[in-house]
């Protein structure tokens, strides 16, 4: 007998007070790191603190933030000429 009330008491629990009590710590969690996303706290550059404003550009203007150094030397040697023909027929 105490087996089944124990059944259902663990049923109980897990079907009515779990979830909500799931529900109010995740939604807590979430709400926390919303707002630290929102305030730029998880990789946000100079360890979250404002960033300088980027020059607005004007519409139909390319705004480019990063150019890779090229090294001196590693320009092309052998400009590409196109790939190998191959002739094929086609099936139908």
């Amino acid at each position: 007998m105490s087996f089944w009330i124990s059944l259902l008491l663990f049923f109980l629990l897990v079907r009515y007070i779990l979830p909500v009590v799931l529900r109010a710590a995740l939604g807590g969690f979430v709400r926390q790191q919303v707002h630290k996303a929102q305030q730029g706290g998880f990789y946000a550059p100079n360890g979250g603190f404002e960033t300088p404003r980027q020059p607005a550009t004007e519409p139909g203007q390319v705004r480019v933030d990063y150019v890779p150094p090229q090294a001196a030397g590693s320009e092309r040697k052998h400009e590409f000429r196109g790939g190998e023909y191959v002739d094929y027929e086609e099936v139908k």
